[in-house]
């Protein structure tokens, strides 16, 4: 395992990345000032996961080894897994999919983990099941699943389709008796407490249940699965978006209840956001506070952390969303992931080539570091500075 670790560690490292941080996270070559956040870039989880599926394939070099869904959100990296000979089986996999799977074969469980009925479906085909779940998703299961022994419904904040967030839904499911509801954000957390608060007759009922129709347990119904709630997350949202749909429903039981908020017996909540998240938030926070020209975000288009990452920073400043140095087309032209559309858009004027100038850096814990230095190696070529390092 060392050497196999020595080999991933070696593919996706940077020994200028490495610099700048030894250097307080600043690099000035010529006029331009390049400031990294503190926190940025792979985390635990997601080295482990790596670590893990470049093992399998070296253990188990004659067998088949597949993998439900992406390893971790990064094209780059999901690219070189394949590379691999790791072949790729739907995050979903139908039934027919599973169905072909042999006992010979090896399923490896990505770092966010995967549907409990789809892992079981694997093991009962007699694949050996490599689990690279990242044990603060784990953490986040532990609590759903004691709300739903404890009749507790679990309000999970997250994506309804995100792989996390499927993973943690259906552990919410318990032995069978359990019920959630997926919340993406506090307009839907706002209806969900005008529920709790007022109830509905039958049209509202219904229109309830339309809107959460496809991020809600099978068998839900507000009028008995909203009485008793648990506010969990899929670990990677923003902290105190997720403190803020904690609140608001706590604030709504109060309300139902008559009751002080810090009273309610109807309501609990644990802290599931992941340190690694957090910690690149607040990296990020702290570098906004000095001047920027403009940031630049590097990570997967569906990197959860990776975008809440650039929520925050195109509310400070000019901030591109990028998956590599290959969407620095020009320093005229980037591509960059717009937020709002959900699609990559072309930008124009972006780069200045003359002058002193200022760019903030940060990535996504799914972001390897070479990817990193790649697009700082891209920016000092465009800016004819690339002989100065």
């Amino acid at each position: 395992m060392e050497r196999v670790q020595a080999q991933v560690e070696g593919h996706y490292r940077s020994e200028l990345v490495e610099e700048i941080r030894a250097r307080g996270g600043l690099l000035t070559v010529g006029e331009t000032t390049f400031r990294l956040a503190k926190q940025f870039g792979f985390c635990y989880g997601v080295e482990r996961a790596i670590d893990l599926a470049y093992a399998a394939r070296k253990v188990f070099p004659e067998q088949r080894i597949f993998l439900l869904g992406e390893i971790i959100h990064n094209p780059d990296v999901n690219a070189q897994i394949a590379a691999l000979g790791i072949r790729h089986l739907a995050a979903h996999p139908s039934e027919a999919d599973i169905d072909a799977l042999s006992p010979d074969d090896v399923v490896i469980v990505p770092a966010f983990g995967a549907e409990a009925p789809i892992v079981a479906a694997v093991k009962a085909h007699g694949c050996q099941i490599v689990d690279t779940t990242c044990g603060d998703v784990m953490s986040v299961w532990k609590r759903v699943r004691q709300n739903a022994r404890e009749q507790v419904t679990s309000i999970i904040h997250g994506k309804a389709q995100h792989e996390e967030t499927r993973a943690t839904a259906s552990r919410a499911l318990g032995e069978g008796g359990g019920h959630y509801l997926v919340v993406l954000d506090l307009a839907e957390t706002d209806r969900v407490c005008d529920y709790i608060r007022h109830g509905g007759d039958a049209e509202k009922r219904a229109a309830f249940l339309r809107h959460f129709e496809h991020a809600c347990s099978p068998g839900f119904d507000p009028d008995v699965h909203l009485r008793q709630v648990g506010v969990a997350n899929q670990t990677t949202m923003l902290r105190s978006e997720t403190e803020e749909v904690q609140r608001r429903v706590r604030s709504a039981i109060a309300d139902r209840d008559r009751e002080l908020p810090g009273d309610t017996k109807n309501f609990r909540f644990f802290d599931t956001i992941c340190g690694a998240t957090q910690e690149r938030q607040d990296a990020l926070f702290e570098l906004l506070r000095a001047p920027l020209d403009l940031l630049l975000v590097v990570g997967g288009y569906n990197s959860s952390n990776t975008t809440h990452l650039a929520e925050i920073g195109e509310k400070a400043t000019p901030t591109y969303f990028v998956r590599n140095a290959d969407c620095l087309r020009s320093a005229d032209e980037i591509a960059r992931f717009d937020l709002h559309a959900k699609e990559e858009v072309s930008a124009r004027g972006w780069l200045p080539t003359t002058g002193s100038i200022r760019i903030g850096l940060t990535a996504g814990a799914s972001c390897p570091n070479n990817l990193i230095e790649d697009v700082i190696h891209r920016i000092l070529e465009l800016r004819g500075e690339t002989a100065a390092i």
